[in-house]
Order: structure tokens, then sequence, then C-alpha cells
């Protein structure tokens, strides 16, 4: 019971290491086209974006934690086993955050998530534990693995061509405004900008919600997947946390490397962004910030002048997008597997 207890603990910690690395990876995805088109300084959007990130978890339900807890079935496992997955799991996401943002690349941390655990779980106690759902889905019914890909895949389709649209239609309203309008632009950006914030927080941090209620669930210290109001709490401080320490080295790719933002952009990409992830998390999908803020940003980009757009910074981060879920189970199968060395056997 004390190993037990001991580990629980440890995962506990974990998760939340993982929700504030989320949100200090992420903090760029909402401070970048707001900071980019001067609309606010850093210090003004660290403050705005830290409050309504807090707001999101406390107020956007707990859809999108539902269905991170469930993508994984490790009931029946023995409990330090499955906590001992859980955690090799997170840290391959949490290594895989911090290096990618070492190196200033957007990467996607719900990927990093999902490629960590599925590692960890497949290469521990087989790949039947993942609910992949496959089969639920040829009779029209998204669940799983499935389900989190699915969001995570068509978000960014949907970030570039909403974005192109509500960009041309911005446009063509404000077609004979004076370079005056660009004061107002950017005023409506706080607003905007809270908006994201707030999408953010009701998504990412009801990933790490998810996974700590299932640590409780299946370490035994809750009859039923629930998510307590501690847990709410607790994941949205973290992520706030994150984000207000400010993962400033990728702010220069997505607010410089791909598009000349200016504020007429930054609204377009940040309205676009702020409605699909709110979506998203009414919905229980769990999505990228990092896939539709950058998408979001190409799309416009395409809608003014393609050619202006660095489509060859975009492929690099596409790049980074498809190597994610490979790279973090890598990364979670090592932590396994040096956690078996350590003490010498399964856990």
């Amino acid at each position: 019971m004390e190993t037990l207890l001991l580990l629980a603990v440890i995962t506990v910690v974990i998760v939340l290491v993982f929700d504030y690395t989320n949100g200090f990876h992420d903090a760029a995805n909402i401070v970048a086209t707001v900071i980019a088109s001067r609309a606010m300084t850093p210090v003004q959007a660290v403050v705005v974006v830290g409050f309504f990130e807090f707001l999101g978890p406390l107020l956007g339900g707990t859809a999108v934690a539902n269905t991170i807890g469930s993508f994984v079935a490790l009931d029946g496992i023995e409990p330090v086993l499955a906590l001992s997955v859980l955690l090799c799991g997170l840290i391959g996401a949490i290594v895989w955050n911090l290096g990618t943002w070492y190196f200033g690349i957007p990467s996607s941390s719900s990927h990093a998530l999902v490629g960590g655990l599925v590692g960890a779980v497949t290469v521990s106690v087989g790949s039947q534990h993942v609910v992949w759902g496959i089969s639920e889905l040829f009779s029209g019914h998204l669940t799983g693995v499935t389900k989190v890909l699915a969001a995570l895949l068509l978000s960014p389709l949907l970030g570039f061509w909403a974005s192109f649209i509500i960009y041309r239609l911005l446009r063509n309203l404000l077609r004979a405004a004076k370079p005056s309008a660009n004061g107002h632009l950017r005023l409506l950006q706080f607003i905007t900008a809270a908006g994201l914030a707030f999408s953010h927080g009701a998504n990412d941090a009801q990933k790490s919600m998810g996974i700590l209620t299932l640590v409780l669930l299946l370490g035994g210290f809750i009859p039923r997947f629930e998510v307590p109001l501690w847990v709410i709490i607790a994941c949205a401080s973290s992520i706030t946390l994150g984000i207000l320490s400010g993962g400033w080295r990728i702010v220069r790719t997505l607010g410089f490397a791909i598009y000349r933002i200016r504020p007429l952009h930054a609204l377009g990409s940040q309205l676009t962004s702020a409605a699909l992830i709110l979506a998203a998390s009414a919905a229980g999908a769990p999505v990228s910030t990092t896939h539709v803020v950058a998408t979001s940003i190409m799309g416009i980009g395409a809608a003014e002048r393609p050619r202006a757009v660095r489509w060859n910074k975009a492929r690099e981060i596409a790049m980074t997008w498809i190597i994610t879920i490979p790279g973090a189970a890598i990364v979670a199968i090592q932590a396994y597997a040096l956690l078996n060395l350590f003490i010498g056997g399964q856990p």
C-alpha cells in the first residue's frame, strides 16, 4: 500500500509537471499574434492570457477529460504497474515538450501525450489495452485513439480554411477603412486573445485533468471516473503558471517566421482559433492549439499573398507534427525500460 501511495503521489506530481510544460510550451501559440501585431506588450499579453487561461478549465466542462481518460484501458491491471505505465507515458510527453521548446519548434503537446501513453502501454501490457476505436469507427462511432487522432488531424485543415474565409470577409468589410482602423483592430484583440486563452484552458488543461482522474481511479482512490473539483483547480493553476512562465522561443516562429503579421491578420487568426478550439472542447475533442494557430496564420497568408507565406517553415512544422507521436512514444518506451532496469524487473 505504501508503494502504491508513493507511486500515485509521484504520478500526480508528474501530471501537473506535464500540465505546466503544456502551458509553458503553448504560451507562444496564444500570445504570438498579439505581440507580432503590436496589439499588446508581452507583459499585457501574459496578464490577459493568464487570467482567462485559468477560467477555461473551471468553466469549460469535462468532455475532453472524459475522452482522454478513456483511450487507454488499464482497468484490471495491477495498480502499481498501471500507474508506472502512466508515469512513463507522461515522462515521454514532458521530455518531448521540453526538447521541442528548446529548439523553438511549435510541436503539439496533445500529440506528445498520445504518443507517450500509447508507447508506454503497448510495450508494457500490450496494444490490446489501447482503445484504438477502429471497429467502432465502422459502425459510425468515434472513440478512443481514433477520436483523438481525428480531432488532431482535422483541426489544422479547419483552421486553415476557416481563417482563409474569415480573413477574406474581414478584408472586404474593411476595404474602405483608413489606416487609423488598425488601432481599433488592436483593441479588439484584447477580446479575441482572451477568447483564445479561455478556449486553450478549456481544452488543454482537460487533458491533464483526464489523466490525473485516471491515476486516482486506477489507484483505487475514487470509485468511478469523475473529475474532482480539486483536480480541476490544480490543473487550471498548473497550466496557468506555465503560461505565465512563457515559452518565448516559439513566439518568433509563429509570429514572424510563417507570415508577416499585421493587426487584421492577428484578429482573424485569434477569432478562428478561439472559435474552433472552443467548439472542439464542447464536443469532447482534444485538439492542438499549436496546429490550429499555425495553420490559421498560413490560411490568412494564403488568402492575401500566397507567395509571401514561408512554406519552407510550414513544412518544417508539419514534419515535427508527423514525428511527435512516434518520437514521444520512443521516449516513453525508453523511460519504461529504465524503470524496469532501476527496480530489477516488472513494476
